[in-house]
């Protein structure tokens, strides 16, 4: 896998309500921050032409769209995204959907990443849903699946990075939530890492919001997690 840019690793989170939030925060940022995540609440708010826009002016995007539908749907639903720009896009890791968003991103850049088990569930709820395997052993076997289809990289907990990466080798990129700087506060995740400590594991991307979006100073709050990804990633 190419050397990344400890700068790029950095996805900010624009979870924000409108458009004119994100391009205040886009602006606040300005050239510290290089990769932006656009989640469902801004998609569906302000419409996909935004994703466009970050793109046309330098940035790159990961579309959080978690897409899952028949495989007709999201494959052509894919090949739409692929137009807008964006650096990655999210699908729910069940394997039509997978092979579906693979084959709908055609031949372009776009980046398919898929979801294994949603971080909110736990082995209770995966019961509840009517499967018979906890949240280890599924996100194992949805890891294996994806890698097989041709997946190029998996959304997964802090926790379950290290183990991802030695089971999957380094041709995979590994994106992880649950990221807190130290100091700051866990706010309503459960499963949470440094930025350092995250990057050892062995994820290749963070993506971070309110530690970034509601510091007093978001620039700098960037720039010192930058700077803590640099120090372990040169």
């Amino acid at each position: 896998m190419p050397k990344i840019d400890p700068r790029d690793r950095l996805i900010v989170a624009l979870d924000v309500p409108d458009l004119a939030s994100a391009e205040a925060m886009v602006s606040r940022l300005g050239d510290t921050v290089t990769f932006y995540k656009v989640g469902m609440e801004l998609a569906y708010g302000s419409g996909l032409s935004f994703v466009r826009r970050l793109a046309d002016a330098g940035k790159k995007v990961f579309l959080d769209l978690k897409l899952h539908d028949i495989p007709n749907t999201v494959e052509k639903a894919t090949a739409q995204v692929a137009d807008l720009g964006a650096t990655f896009l999210t699908v729910h890791a069940f394997p039509q959907t997978m092979k579906a968003a693979v084959k709908g991103r055609g031949a372009g850049s776009l980046k398919i990443l898929a979801v294994t088990v949603m971080t909110s569930y736990d082995d209770a709820d995966l019961v509840e849903a009517g499967y018979a395997l906890g949240v280890r052993d599924l996100v194992e076997r949805r890891a294996r699946q994806a890698h097989a289809i041709g997946v190029d990289g998996l959304i997964l907990s802090p926790e379950e990075v290290s183990a991802m990466r030695t089971l999957l080798g380094p041709d995979i990129t590994l994106i992880t939530p649950g990221i807190r700087p130290s100091g700051s506060a866990a706010g309503d995740q459960k499963r949470i890492m440094t930025p350092a400590n995250a990057i050892e594991a062995g994820a290749d991307y963070l993506v971070i919001g309110r530690p970034v979006t509601q510091a007093d100073d978001p620039k700098a709050s960037a720039e010192a997690i930058i700077a803590e990804i640099r120090s372990v990633a040169g």
